[in-house]
């Protein structure tokens, strides 16, 4: 996988305050000391205690994102990946100044550690009198790097710090004392644990243009969020029902002595919040579908999760990974002053800052409700007697045409990234691949003609879905109905019975599509075979079939994803149509 290189910005020197400016206008209540890159809030109630925190930029919406009433009061932002110094920290602290005092939150990486705690001593020196009322929480929430390796250094921070601000503000906000928002974030640091996977490192504005740091079928467990490399790498990529339990485990084992830095027991009644991090370039798609395996293993382990957050809360740039934190929640036989109500509560209160994302106070459920499926239903309503002169011919020509498209996925999909949206081939191997199970299943029998018709078009609806799978299913539901006309007279299928039923499902198709001949589109080379078949037979008709596919990469794109890419980069590419080659591949092989 290669590296992003390219980025949209002024100059690298002004990317942060740029983007500073751009967050205050999302947030009027904000404002920004550009010479220190410090973003507050404009009129914050100083009969409450501040939150501080800051770091190198590049983590957004961390830090400076989650400035609002209910989480933080201030953030100080240093370049990408660069911590700010103490002068610009001590003016976060001036801008921050209350009655009751401040308390700083940093992540435990050495640059923040030192020019924050410089900035808190430089504070108290300057303000004997107030030296007292500003508090110093380093929070390190990793378990990749364990007790040996990061014996000296300790935990990295991760995502799970900005748990550490919400609990804390919010709680501020209720108007507890300094020592009481201290202590209950300290005690929630205590009780986090966050593992990160990344498919990629990522760049920097404004540096070298980077190769790749892993393999096209590699990932990185444990990557830091400043590219560090990671505890281990992985080949091939393994599928999410066995990578996320595997992460999991890194936070919840209790055997391992060098990272079972939280308390779990493994009795099934941990409790727990989990937050699903987005490092900056995961797609939500993809983000859910961790979100859904995450919560499915944790419950399958016997840990019940009680809050999900997800989204991009602490990122890296535009790194393509994602991270878990895992907040264990108190037991009710455990002496502490903070209870699970108290902590689902502080986090349930909403808060006004643009990088926080919540969706719902309540548990999520163990398992998904669904819909109950109908019973499936008979492929054809009639009794068929229309069967194939030979049904293993025809059971041998279906698996052809089926194998065929999936050998030919890789290149149609490459194809379709350069002429559409890069998901014809994955389609149609999707629909070969279902139809093939029917074939190995007997589901499709050569005897039943017209059922198999039938459900080749259930298939395309199903399986393939989208403009392609409904194109599919049209034209093989009426390829049926043409078939249906001779069931009533005819024991066995003839090339005359599936000539005039082609035609009539051309004809249909047309119905529902503008597209014809030439349109750089699938009707290329199926419109060629339908009109070749009355004369050339069925082997002549694919040969015309198979011209008109690869005419396709000279014709002007009239219909289909094509018509929106620029004519003269389809020209240059000089590649056909990604569906005429899917039909082209389907013909050849039901021809053998």
């Amino acid at each position: 996988m290669s590296v992003q290189n390219k980025h949209f910005l002024n100059t690298p020197e002004k990317l942060v305050v740029d983007s500073l400016e751009g967050l205050c206008r999302l947030n009027p209540a904000l404002v920004l000391d550009p010479e220190n890159k410090v973003v507050y809030i404009a009129n914050p109630d100083r009969s409450k205690v501040a939150l501080i925190c800051g770091g190198g930029s590049g983590h957004e919406p961390a830090h400076a994102g989650f400035v609002g009433d209910g989480i933080l009061t201030a953030a100080v932002c240093g370049s990408v990946f660069a911590s700010p110094n103490a002068a610009q920290v001590r003016r976060g602290i001036d801008l921050a100044d209350n009655e009751k005092g401040t308390l700083i939150i940093v992540k435990n990486y050495t640059g923040d550690v030192l020019n924050f705690g410089l900035a808190k001593e430089q504070y108290g020196a300057l303000h004997a009198d107030k030296a007292d009322k500003v508090k110093f929480l380093i929070v390190g929430d990793d378990v990749a790097v364990g007790r040996s390796q990061g014996k000296i250094v300790g935990r990295r921070g991760l995502a799970g710090t900005v748990l550490v601000y919400k609990l804390a503000g919010a709680l501020a906000r209720r108007g507890a004392s300094l020592d009481e928002v201290y202590t209950l974030a300290e005690w929630v640091a205590s009780r986090l644990g966050t593992i990160g996977v990344g498919l990629e490192h990522t760049h920097v504005p404004g540096t070298a243009p980077s190769q790749s740091h892993l393999k096209a079928d590699e990932i990185e467990i444990g990557m830091g969020i400043h590219n560090e490399p990671g505890h281990r790498r992985l080949s091939p990529v393994p599928p999410l029902s066995e990578l996320i339990p595997s992460l999991l485990e890194f936070i919840t084992n209790t055997s391992d002595p060098d990272r079972s830095f939280v308390p779990f027991k493994g009795d099934g009644s941990d409790e727990v919040v989990l937050m699903v991090n987005n490092l900056g370039g995961v797609s939500e798609l993809e983000l859910c579908a961790v979100v859904g395996e995450a919560t499915r293993a944790l419950y399958g382990r016997g840990v019940k999760v009680l809050r999900v957050v997800s989204g991009s809360f602490m990122s890296s740039l535009n790194m393509p990974g994602f991270s878990f934190t895992l907040l264990l929640l108190p037991r009710a036989s455990e002496s502490s002053a903070v209870s699970t109500s108290l902590i689902l509560s502080l986090l349930d209160e909403p808060a006004s800052a643009p990088g926080w994302r919540w969706s719902s106070n309540t548990t999520p459920p163990s398992m998904v409700p669904t819909a109950t499926s109908s019973e499936s239903v008979a492929a054809t309503g009639l009794s068929s007697h229309l069967s194939a002169p030979d049904p293993a011919a025809f059971l041998a020509a279906l698996t052809r045409a089926c194998k065929t498209v999936i050998a030919a996925e890789p290149e149609i999909t490459r194809m379709d990234t350069i002429a559409g949206d890069g998901d014809c081939g994955l389609t149609l191997k999707a629909g070969a691949s279902a139809v093939l199970q029917k074939v190995d299943s007997g589901a499709i029998k050569g005897t039943d003609v017209l059922g198999a018709v039938i459900q080749i078009s259930q298939v395309a609806e199903k399986e393939m879905g989208g403009t392609s799978g409904a194109l599919y299913s049209i034209f093989f539901s009426a390829l049926a109905q043409g078939l249906q006309q001779s069931a009533r007279s005819q024991s066995t299928t003839s090339s005359q019975i599936w000539t005039q039923a082609v035609s009539s499902a051309l004809a249909k198709l047309y119905t529902y599509t503008r597209a014809r001949a030439p349109s750089r589109t699938l009707i290329d080379p199926l419109a060629a075979f339908a009109e070749a078949l009355p004369n050339d037979g069925f082997a002549g008709a694919v040969q015309k079939a198979a011209e008109a596919a690869d005419k396709t990469k000279h014709v002007e794109a009239k219909a289909g994803r094509s018509a929106y890419v620029e004519g003269d980069r389809l020209k240059k590419e000089n590649v056909p149509d990604p569906g005429a080659w899917g039909v082209k591949a389907i013909l050849e092989g039901l021809l053998g």
